[in-house]
């Protein structure tokens, strides 16, 4: 059994996976039960919504063949009493023999104790199988509660010379159609999609996902100080469907806060200062509500004011391969990088070809 807990942890890993986008302000968890024997009686995770939990979904197919079966969960089991009972205390009740968990909880609510729980009561404990690939899976879970903020993935699609559209601004389409439906893959597995407001205002973007057959929409976020957005656009007319966010300045006009209240959207203020928006005020307030992982997909000016204040976790950039030459429009506004020293850095996950474009992911230093 000990030989096989990487295999199975791999198999919770997988279920835990699908949630991702789905289950915040809850972390999207596997779990599997396995008999002594080698088979596999129950498996779970995370609801749509965040409950129920991944454990008492997988115990309530296991049923009586839980009992001396090992459960291998992706997260450590909550400890604490909230809407659910601890699934702690589920599995000890469920009377299981080992428990194999990839990471510990940092929410100060479990912080161990639901592992504490699990050996008091006699249970054995494996930590740490796939610790690693499951940490990344889960990193904005943890991002959330550590520092109060969501995970930040920015995208670019670019041509091969760092271009987002022309000098006209025409940029439909500098990538195929392979690299769009990534995108939109990518999106469903964030919890948020966010603009800036010049792209908002030159793309009228709906910014949801299509053809995936997703459950529950990202919230779309915008960042506008002025709330100068176009209030007959899609995100306007849909804000009562699906959740539209804007990060605006306290300083916007009190008319254009009632105006975008009244059409349903939900308004966060943050301070301003030196004409700039406090972006990481305005990323905390996403974790306080919330949210756990941001795609964000630029524009230029808001990409360049999270790599200013650090808030970048990972970027992927999509090259295509054309060149739009130094007239076309920069993917990154203005850095104020003088030395190489200041730069912001990241290192490269991984590379792969995306149909006719190339797809580079990284991970800030």
């Amino acid at each position: 059994m000990r030989d096989d807990d990487h295999r199975w942890m791999r198999a919770a890993r997988a279920l835990g996976r699908r949630g991702l986008g789905q289950t915040w302000p809850n972390p999207a968890v596997g779990c599997v039960i396995v008999s002594p024997d080698g088979r596999v009686l129950g498996r779970g995770s995370t609801a749509p919504g965040g409950r129920p939990h991944a454990e008492p979904q997988a115990l309530a197919q296991a049923g009586a063949g839980a009992r001396g079966a090992t459960a291998y969960v992706t997260l450590e089991p909550c400890a604490h009493h909230g809407k659910t009972p601890p699934c702690s205390e589920a599995l000890i009740a469920a009377g299981v023999a080992r428990v194999v968990v990839a990471c510990g909880d940092p929410d100060p609510r479990v912080a161990g104790r639901g592992l504490s729980g699990l050996r008091a009561a006699g249970i054995e404990v494996r930590e740490g199988v796939l610790q690693a690939e499951v940490s990344r899976d889960l990193a904005g879970f943890f991002s959330r509660i550590t520092t109060g903020r969501p995970e930040i993935l920015l995208k670019l699609a670019t041509s091969f010379d760092g271009r987002i559209a022309t000098a006209s601004g025409q940029s439909k389409w500098i990538t195929g159609p392979d690299a769009r439906r990534v995108v939109h893959a990518m999106r469903a597995t964030h919890d948020a999609v966010m603009v800036g407001a010049g792209t908002a205002r030159a793309d009228d973007p709906m910014l949801n996902v299509r053809d995936m057959g997703v459950c529950r929409q990202p919230v779309r976020v915008v960042v506008s100080r002025r709330l100068d957005l176009p209030l007959l656009s899609q995100l306007a007319r849909t804000a009562r469907e699906v959740p539209v966010w804007l990060i605006h300045g306290t300083d916007a006009d009190a008319a254009l806060v009632d105006a975008w209240t009244g059409l349903g959207a939900h308004l966060i203020p943050v301070g301003v200062t030196g004409g700039q928006l406090d972006l990481n005020a305005g990323m905390r307030a996403l974790g306080a509500a919330g949210l756990t992982r941001v795609f964000c997909e630029g524009g230029g000016a808001l990409a360049a004011s999270l790599l200013r204040a650090g808030l970048v976790d990972r970027l992927a950039q999509f090259s295509a391969g054309l060149a739009l030459g130094a007239e076309g429009r920069p993917c990154l506004g203005p850095l104020g990088v003088e030395a190489l020293e200041g730069a912001p850095r990241f290192t490269l996950d991984e590379v792969r070809a995306v149909g006719a474009d190339m797809m580079s992911l990284w991970r800030a230093d």
